[in-house]
């Protein structure tokens, strides 16, 4: 597989709580150059980003980040403030305490409900795999695809690991026609990313791609 087709595939990522616009806007930039699928930024910059790429990236955001025990109106709200501010693509993460806690309709209720505010946009769901067991992996990806979200995602970044091949296989075989997966977190390498593909990903959570593209330049 070509580079090209792996940055396709990228959403181009910068989450760090120290981030400035400075920052992103180099990353945005980024993004247009190397034609990855979009920028996944945090929700304050959503407005700015929007208004200085236009039409010629998807911008990406994320809801109840990192932890996801939010309550649901606080998430339902952060949704539409950033589809709001122009957001193409919304990344919620979950109650991982209530899926623990096998409050099966309090995740799956949380869920259709941003997907609602999202309507055609796509909403895609970070179930943090390395604090979940495989029992509670794969009730993620039952519930994900009743859900109606468009994807389900190995993992913020910001917890004990991101995403392992073992992960994204399972996922392969339990989640629906309807849903994608989108792997995420430690993606360092271009042979790993067409690993993760080639095991069902389509969509890559990572910042180091693009930067082997500009260190190599």
């Amino acid at each position: 597989m070509d580079r090209k087709t792996i940055l396709s595939k990228v959403d181009h990522t910068l989450l760090l709580q120290p981030s400035t616009w400075e920052e992103i806007q180099i990353i945005c930039d980024d993004a247009v150059t190397y034609g990855t699928a979009s920028v996944c930024i945090p929700p304050c910059y959503v407005k700015q980003a929007k208004e200085y790429l236009g039409d010629k990236m998807a911008v990406c955001t994320v809801i109840g980040f990192p932890n996801g025990n939010h309550t649901t109106a606080c998430k339902e709200f952060e949704t539409k403030d950033a589809l709001d501010n122009g957001a193409d693509e919304i990344d919620m993460v979950i109650n991982i305490g209530a899926l623990r806690a096998k409050e099966y309709d309090y995740v799956l209720n949380e869920m259709k409900s941003l997907k609602a505010i999202c309507g055609d946009k796509i909403l895609k769901v970070i179930i943090e795999t390395c604090l979940l067991t495989e029992e509670e992996k794969i009730k993620m990806c039952e519930l994900v695809t009743a859900s109606g979200a468009d994807y389900i995602k190995t993992s913020t970044g910001f917890s004990t690991s991101g995403a392992t091949f073992a992960d994204i296989e399972l996922f392969a075989k339990h989640v629906g026609p309807n849903v994608k997966i989108k792997a995420a977190g430690g993606i360092s390498s271009f042979d790993d990313a067409e690993k993760f593909m080639g095991l069902g990903a389509d969509r890559l959570g990572t910042s180091r791609l693009v930067k082997i593209m500009k260190a190599e330049k």
